[in-house]
């Protein structure tokens, strides 16, 4: 294989050539620019394409894999080695760093998908068949809203299982929830609102990023109820963004009294409601009530996504809004890129039509069902005097705990056990009332895994609060 590698020598230099190959490919390595593992052309190709001596080349390779920068293997060529250099730069600059060590046994933290289930061969199939369909049009730019046959797909989907009233010029495909959120933001900044009513507790992504985003996020407290709709109403925001149908983290739907009340405030105040609905396909049947959007397609805002159900590297997010507000949603979005990949839309849309999705989506709920009634037999007994709190959907239980309990030393106990998991506090705002607690995510363990993880926890609940099982 004729590898390329971009990289220079200078005859006129006094620092002989093989010196320049060495330093170069070195600081390559270094920096970073060569990472762990990439292929170098041969020393043959190398010298050809440099217009050099092959020898000068061979003994640069040979210096460096005497110092540890490459390895030579039979058959495979040349390759940087690994772990050269560690280099902290590796995440996101959009992420912040986990403050937790990722290297337990267990990690019941919120934020993951069981990418573990991704249909692999369906996904594939409908890959192929869309490229075998796919004509001039369907190579080239799209629109930036999206494929319009997957806007199409889309509504008709999301009418059937969410009860969704838009149209496919109202429906944008985005990439996830994050730049749906992101584009919604620039409009409402734009437009003028300084601040966004946020769930409290609720997703510290979600407030950073809205706090990036130019917005101030308002904290609107939550109870058994749902979103508290008065709080709402003395906060002074006009947008609110909320989780109805299972709120996160605590897993209660919003009451059928606020879900009224607070479409009422909505045109009352000239508003929007912003539904996040990210874990619809977990919802159990008796708990799948329309999404809110339904109530008033005028002044909802519906938002989804492929991340929790499919995996989060497809990208695949979508939003439905009002006809006016859409308009200046898709006047940001030109400025912004020129959409999402035109295949991964039409993938999805077979992938929806020919029912793999909702094959997909009923093997979830099944498993996941099982480890939700896991969960919440196996706390209550592990952690005496805790309760858990929402319905019987979701992707986490969010476990109550006695007053007093120490929360930040339970989860630095559960943490010497090898059992990553969250308080309570960690997802609130501004709300100090509430009684401690731990957000335990099931959503990548198994119920192996979760029959030795909550003993897990239960031997750290013992040790803070030295109550025995019960």
């Amino acid at each position: 294989m004729p590898w390329h590698l971009s990289l220079t020598v200078d005859r006129n230099a006094q620092l002989p050539l093989g010196a320049q190959v060495q330093g170069s490919l070195r600081r390559l390595i270094e920096d970073g620019t060569l990472s762990s593992g990439s292929r170098l052309p041969s020393s043959r190709q190398l010298a050809a394409d440099l217009e050099i001596s092959r020898s000068v080349v061979v003994e640069a390779y040979e210096q460096l894999s005497a110092e540890g920068y490459l390895v030579a293997r039979r058959g495979s060529g040349t390759v940087v080695a690994e772990n050269v250099r560690d280099h902290p730069g590796a995440g996101s600059v959009l992420t912040s760093p986990q403050p937790e060590p990722t290297d337990a046994t267990w990690d019941l933290r919120t934020g993951s998908s069981d990418v573990s289930t991704f249909p692999r061969q369906e996904w594939i199939r409908s890959v192929a068949a869309a490229l075998t369909d796919a004509g001039r049009t369907e190579l080239g730019y799209g629109p930036p809203s999206g494929v319009l046959l997957t806007r199409h797909v889309l509504v008709g989907y999301l009418g059937r299982v969410r009860g969704v009233r838009t149209q496919p010029q109202n429906l944008m495909i985005t990439a996830g929830f994050a730049q749906g959120l992101a584009l919604l933001c620039k409009v409402l900044r734009d437009r003028g609102h300084d601040a966004l009513g946020v769930e409290d507790p609720g997703h510290p992504g979600e407030r950073e990023f809205i706090t990036s985003a130019g917005l101030r996020p308002v904290g609107i407290p939550v109870d058994a109820d749902g979103l508290r709709v008065d709080r709402l109403e003395e906060s002074g925001v006009r947008v609110v963004l909320t989780t109805p149908a299972n709120q996160f983290p605590t897993g209660v739907p919003l009451s059928q009294e606020r879900r009224e009340r607070l479409i009422s405030w909505a045109r009352a105040v000239d508003g929007y409601v912003v539904e996040d609905d990210f874990d619809s396909a977990y919802l159990n049947r008796s708990e799948r009530i329309p999404a809110l959007q339904s109530l008033a397609p005028d002044r909802v805002v519906y938002a989804g996504s492929a991340s929790k159900v499919l995996a989060p590297a497809l990208r695949l997010g979508w939003m439905a809004a009002p006809s006016e507000l859409m308009a200046s949603v898709e006047s940001a979005r030109v400025g912004w890129d020129i959409g999402c990949s035109g295949i991964e839309q039409l993938a999805f849309a077979r992938f929806i039509t020919e029912g793999a999705h909702d094959r997909h989506q009923r093997k979830l709920r099944a498993e996941f069902r099982k480890r939700r009634e896991l969960v919440r037999e196996l706390l209550p007994h592990h952690l005496p005097g805790a309760r858990v709190l929402g319905g019987d959907s979701g992707l986490q239980a969010y476990v109550e705990l006695p007053p007093g309990v120490d929360e930040t030393a339970l989860v630095q106990s559960a943490r010497a056990r090898s059992v990553l998991v969250r308080g309570g506090t960690f997802y609130t705002l501004d709300d100090r009332t509430r009684p401690p607690a731990l957000v335990v995510s099931y959503a990548t363990v198994g119920c192996p895994g979760l029959k030795a993880s909550t003993a897990a926890l239960g031997a750290a609940y013992r040790e803070v609060t030295g109550r025995r099982p019960g």
